[in-house]
């Protein structure tokens, strides 16, 4: 499993994960995107202005390519996970891919879980940050 850290620095939340979930659906795989419901709101409303001549079709509904929701309940139709809140869930490492995205308040939790997942069997983490551009490059 592939668990990709990304350190929201210059990107809000709002406009980071539609691109990844844009990147998810041009794969022909469904998104799961976990957070509390005021972010939730947030990135519901995201997903509707994320690019005017594009749409993410996403909602609370199970059958959505894009499931918004407060759980991260494992689903065998879908691959992927965005842990949106800043919160790491164990219940993550049972999704193909998960993507992590914390600031600079959630910092330490983000450290603690790269830690814990480095002992981990069977996963690959990659750490992202921004460069002075606001371009996604891989960390060391």
């Amino acid at each position: 499993m592939k668990a990709d850290f990304y350190f929201l620095t210059r990107t809000p939340i709002q406009r980071a994960l539609p691109a990844i979930a844009e990147r998810v659906l041009a794969g022909r795989e469904r998104l799961l995107i976990v957070a509390d419901d005021d972010q939730l709101q947030l990135l519901d409303e995201a997903m509707w202005t994320y690019k005017p001549e594009s749409f993410l079709p996403h909602g609370r509904e199970a059958d959505q390519p894009i499931i918004l929701a407060n759980d991260c309940a494992a689903n065998p139709d879908i691959a992927n996970v965005a842990l949106a809140d800043g919160i790491w869930r164990e219940t993550a490492l049972s999704f193909q891919r998960a993507f992590y995205f914390f600031d600079e308040a959630s910092l330490d939790s983000a450290r603690a879980a790269w830690r814990t997942l480095a002992s981990a069997e069977g996963v690959e983490r990659r750490y992202w940050k921004q460069d002075e551009n606001g371009r996604w490059v891989e960390g060391p």
